[in-house]
C-alpha cells in the first residue's frame, strides 16, 4: 500500500490501519509527504477490511510540524495558493474518509500537525503533547484549514485566542476544551488509540460509517435537513444483513459477526 513511500507509511493490523509520518527531525510536511498521505488514503478507501485508521508520528518530541519554513521563502501569492490548496486537499481527504480516523499525538503538533488532528474524528494525546498554530509569528495564517476547522470544534473565542497568538495548548487544556478525547501517559498513546480502534471496529461497520457521514454532512446543514439525512440513512440501514445480524445476536445473547 505504501510501496515507494519515503515519509508516510501504512501498516494494516487485522482491521486497523496505522499511518505513520516519519520525516526526521520534525516530520515537516513537504509536497512529497502530502502526496504520500493522499495516496495512502486513496488506497485505504479500496480496503473494505480496514474499519478504523490511526494517524501517528514517528518521533517522540514532535508529532508533526507544518510546512518547511525554508520553502516558504520562495512563495508568491500565486504559488502560495497552490501550496495552501495542497494542504487543504490532503487534510480534507482525511476528514472525509468514510471510516473513523483517530489521531494519536505524542509531542508537538505544530501548524499542519495541529491541522491534521483537526481533520481527524478523535484525538488521543500523551501528557507531553501540545497543539499550536504559530503561523502568526511569521506573519502567516493557518491556511491548512486551521481558521475554519478549529472554531467549529472548540469555543470560538478560544480558537481565536490560539490562532491570534500562536501559543501552545497543552494536552490537558486541549482535553478541557473538548479538542482531545483522552490524555494518557507518555509511551501509551498508540496503545490507547489501538484499544479505542478495536472497540469501534467491533461495532457494525456500516452503521459506524453512516453515523460519521450523518455527523459530518449534518454539521453543514440546517437542523431540519440534517434530521432528514439521518432518517434516510437509518432507513437504508434496515435493509442490510448487518442489521439483521445485530438484532439476531442481541436476542441470542452472543457477539454479532458483522460482515460490513
Amino acid at each position: 500500500m505504501d510501496k515507494g513511500n519515503e515519509f508516510v507509511k501504512c501498516q494494516i493490523e487485522e482491521n486497523i490501519a496505522v499511518v505513520t509520518i516519519d520525516r526526521p527531525p520534525v516530520n515537516a510536511l513537504n509536497p512529497q509527504a502530502l502526496m504520500e498521505f493522499q495516496s495512502i488514503f486513496d488506497n485505504l478507501a479500496k480496503e473494505p477490511k480496514v474499519l478504523v485508521v490511526i494517524i501517528t508520528g514517528g518521533g517522540k518530541k514532535v508529532f508533526v510540524a507544518g510546512a518547511d519554513i525554508d520553502s516558504l521563502r520562495a512563495e508568491t501569492p500565486e504559488t502560495g495558493l497552490v501550496t495552501n490548496l495542497r494542504f487543504q486537499d490532503t487534510f480534507t481527504k482525511i476528514a472525509n474518509f468514510y471510516r473513523p480516523v483517530i489521531c494519536a499525538v505524542s509531542g508537538l503538533a505544530i501548524g499542519g500537525g495541529f491541522e491534521i488532528a483537526m481533520a481527524c474524528d478523535i484525538v488521543i494525546a500523551d501528557t507531553n503533547a501540545s497543539f499550536s498554530c504559530p503561523e502568526v509569528n511569521l506573519s502567516l495564517i493557518a491556511a491548512g484549514g486551521g481558521t475554519q476547522r478549529l472554531p467549529r470544534q472548540i469555543p470560538v473565542a478560544k480558537a481565536k485566542e490560539l490562532l491570534f497568538t500562536g501559543r501552545k495548548m497543552k494536552a490537558e487544556e486541549a482535553e478541557k476544551v473538548g479538542f482531545v478525547n483522552q490524555v494518557v501517559p507518555v509511551g501509551e498513546v498508540l496503545n490507547a488509540a489501538k484499544a479505542l480502534a478495536k472497540q469501534i471496529a467491533s461495532r457494525g461497520p456500516i452503521a459506524v460509517a453512516m453515523t460519521k457521514r450523518c455527523i459530518n454532512q449534518g454539521l453543514d446543514l440546517p437542523l431540519k435537513e440534517g434530521l432528514q439525512l439521518e432518517a434516510a440513512e437509518s432507513a437504508s440501514n434496515f435493509g442490510t444483513a448487518d442489521f439483521i445480524e445485530g438484532v439476531d445476536a442481541f436476542f441470542a445473547k452472543k457477539a454479532p459477526e458483522f460482515k460490513g
